[in-house]
């Protein structure tokens, strides 16, 4: 194909700095500008991110993030453009089922569909799964999924903290306290399971097993389709040096997360609400004698921080401030921020002080809902987050993202059987998993609301009796029954795993009670 050339990168720059076509201080680039570095040109490198970004899924090659941040001319960068598109090759893959991102969810549908003898390639845009600050409270239904499917204690192994429940206090006062240990053993306490722990195990897992194909290091760039009916077919995607691999499949499952790539090249609509009024800041301390082995919220005035246990022997703090004012609140700078936090956690004002020293200590997360406007059509279906997006109250990523996996598992080992992959046949996932998913945003609500919502010493009293109500009676037992396992409650449908994991997988309905 012809280079990339000077006139389309003046293009593409503009338009992601936002100049458009009108005058700014960033103008078009001629031969004389090769070797001006671009911050003198007037482009930063957001704009240059952003464009890179933008030619990666135009021309479906992957350029390298180290090489970006050296080429600080357009001499350079057009070399390490062109040398990308000159290096793009295609491969050819034919598989059973295309699973995009090697999440809880994705992992998980993986390993059971390969023990059911069906041929999977995963796909997962990053080279490996090192995830700070992704959700690793695992609830009790989680854990029995995880052991069900045989891996629970080996990913436990790797290193986890148990947590005896979840306690909420006001200042010094205890307002709530649910005890997990009530619960049946033995899935009776909450398990801080450090993401990556968990994703290591369910891979080391599947790359013991026949039909497997993993694609680390990259990121799918278009689906392909039949020409007769239009059904899903497969995907091409990128890796590394821009080679360019076609994947030919029945099914293609999306659980690329929040801002699924999948959902968006479907142009299927992700259906985000606003439905909270916080976001969360997370950081983590060394623990230094200070663990509870409990879940705990923290509230003093206007802050409600959240901290528990985890591992190898630290904290993890959650501060909660109201939507979209993160800004604001680094503006101010860390120093305020230390006394504002130490003010709310008075008993680590010290290890806040020491080790919180700079804004880079601290990652944000953008709490919303979501909930696509379709989750299955002919040949593609989408699980975990890129159907339905949830917020971190009630440790629920993890656990839905399980339940997802286990519920569509039977009902892909049948369309495959079938020779049946429409909308119609899939459809039943969407119908088993929505009413579940609607039921924990609602409950989410309620807990923002109840525990993590402002207001005068009204809302203090209705507070404090709402959390004797739940922690006092049956109704708040059968609450956090459900918390822990969902309802209905789900269940792997093991009786289709071969004990090699290589015989043809059997037709079955899905398991749920």
């Amino acid at each position: 194909m012809a280079p990339f050339n000077l006139s389309d990168l003046t293009a593409l720059l503009r338009a992601c700095a936002g100049e458009g076509e009108g005058e700014g201080e960033a103008g078009d680039l001629d031969e004389g500008m090769l070797d001006v570095p671009f911050f003198d040109l007037g482009y930063d490198s957001l704009a240059i991110l952003q464009t890179t970004a933008r030619i990666e899924d135009e021309h479906g090659i992957g350029i390298d993030e180290e090489a970006i941040d050296e080429a600080e001319t357009p001499r350079q960068y057009l070399d390490l453009v062109n040398r990308a598109l000159a290096a793009r090759g295609t491969d050819t893959l034919h598989t059973d089922v295309v699973v995009v991102g090697a999440g809880p969810a994705g992992l998980a549908l993986t390993l059971m569909l390969l023990r059911s003898g069906v041929r999977v390639v995963l796909v997962e845009r990053s080279p490996s799964a090192g995830r700070d600050f992704h959700g690793e409270i695992l609830q009790p239904g989680g854990q029995r999924i995880l052991d069900q499917l045989g891996v629970l204690e080996a990913a436990r192994g790797r290193g986890a903290v148990a947590l005896d429940g979840f306690q909420v206090l006001e200042r010094d006062r205890l307002l709530l306290d649910i005890d997990y240990r009530r619960l049946h053993a033995p899935y009776n306490r909450l398990l801080a399971l450090p993401q990556r722990h968990l994703l290591d195990e369910l891979l080391t897992r599947c790359r013991r097993l026949p039909g497997f194909h993993y694609l680390g290091g990259h990121r799918i760039s278009s689906l392909l389709h039949t020409e007769e009916s239009g059904a899903c077919a497969g995907a091409v995607v990128s890796g590394p040096g821009g080679r360019r691999t076609t994947v030919r499949a029945q099914v293609v499952v999306g659980c690329d997360g929040r801002f699924s790539k999948t959902r968006q090249l479907a142009g299927i609509a992700s259906g985000r609400t606003e439905a909270f009024e916080q976001d969360v800041v997370w950081f983590a301390l060394p623990a230094a004698g200070r663990t509870t082995g409990r879940v705990r919220v923290h509230r003093a005035g206007t802050a409600a921080v959240l901290v528990h246990d985890c591992w190898p022997d630290r904290l993890r703090i959650g501060w909660t401030l109201p939507h979209h004012t993160w800004q604001q609140a680094a503006a101010r700078g860390i120093g305020d921020i230390r006394r504002e936090l130490a003010t709310a956690l008075p008993h680590l004002a010290d290890l806040i002080d020491e080790h919180l020293t700079q804004l880079s200590d601290l990652t944000l997360l953008d709490v919303f809902a979501a909930r696509a406007e379709q989750w299955v059509r002919d040949g593609l279906v989408l699980a975990g987050d890129s159907a339905h997006t949830h917020g971190p109250l009630g440790a629920q990523g993890i656990n839905q993202a399980l339940q997802d996996a286990a519920v569509l598992h039977p009902l892909l080992v049948a369309a495959l059987t079938a020779g049946d992959c429409s909308q119609a046949r899939l459809a039943a996932f969407e119908a088993a998993r929505a009413p579940a998913a609607d039921a924990v945003l609602r409950m989410q609500r309620l807990q923002a609301a109840a525990f993590f919502g402002h207001g005068g010493p009204l809302a203090a009293f209705l507070r404090a009796r709402a959390a004797r109500f739940v922690t006092r009676t049956p109704l708040g037992a059968r609450i956090t029954r459900r918390i822990a396992y969902g309802r209905p409650q789900v269940h792997v449908q093991t009786d289709l795993f071969a004990a090699d994991g290589n015989r043809p997988a059997a037709q079955s309905s899905t398991s749920m009670s």
